[in-house]
């Protein structure tokens, strides 16, 4: 089973590949096989295997696929710890992909404004980067579980925001060659048709360079995630195996 990202969970993953939520995530050697639902009163992780299938935190109390463990009382500490810690750094996350969501699209406008767009094209390709920014953010805001991100939806984030802001640059660099091409200028209406053609490749590999900004922000995280590691040992499940909700390497 591929783990999942600890920080990439917790933060309930920002919704665009081009941030490299496992790659920022993987700073902090940080992962987990299970899947986070934030609820009022517990911390519900669940995976499909292998069991325990469930493990569900309140308040220090702990149950694994539905059956309460008995604890001592140095481990129903650790768990209440394990739980303040894990809610107090769920916000902290949240922050950093919303600052993701930022730093993209200021990026995609600073990448535009180079390609010398026409005011309006700008203009319109300002607001459309505004009203996908909003969507993202309310999305993170009013998301509590990893679930809500599962399958392909990151990827159709990004495939429609890609279909909606590429044609209109593509568009407006079309009209820029067409122009060149009418004053004379062959190679420069090529160079611009090769641009207009060639523009989702060229630029996700410079947006991914200027994302690499949101590496500080995440490894401030690394100390709490090592935390929750460390509250965790010595705590045994049902089966009296490890708790094991979160793996950190070295």
């Amino acid at each position: 089973m591929r783990p999942r990202y600890l920080i990439a969970c917790l933060m309930l993953s920002t919704p665009l590949p081009l941030l490299h939520a496992q790659d920022l995530a993987a700073t902090c050697h940080a992962s987990s096989s299970y899947d986070l639902t934030v609820k009022p009163d517990a911390l519900l992780f669940d995976r499909p295997q292998p069991a325990p299938f469930q493990v569900q935190l309140a308040s220090g109390s702990l149950r694994t696929d539905g059956r309460p463990v008995r604890l001592d009382a140095e481990s129903q500490d650790r768990l209440a710890l394990f739980e303040r810690e894990l809610r107090a750094l769920v916000p902290r996350v949240r922050a950093v992909a919303v600052a993701g969501v930022e730093l993209a699209m200021r990026a995609m406008h600073d990448e535009a404004a180079g390609m010398r767009l026409a005011p309006a094209t700008m203009a319109e390709l300002d607001r459309r980067l505004a009203a996908h920014a909003a969507e993202l953010r309310q999305r993170i805001a009013q998301s509590n579980s990893t679930h809500d991100w599962q399958g392909d939806l990151a990827q159709q984030y990004a495939d429609r925001i890609a279909g909606d802001l590429v044609p209109l640059v593509a568009g407006d660099l079309g009209q820029q060659a067409l122009a060149a091409a009418m004053s004379g200028d062959l190679d420069e209406a090529a160079r611009l048709r090769d641009q207009a053609a060639d523009l989702a490749t060229q630029l996700q590999p410079r947006l991914q360079r200027r994302m690499q900004a949101l590496r500080p922000q995440v490894q401030a995280l690394c100390p709490s995630i090592r935390r929750l590691a460390d509250l965790q040992q010595g705590v045994r499940g049902a089966d009296g195996q490890p708790l094991d909700l979160v793996q950190v390497g070295g």
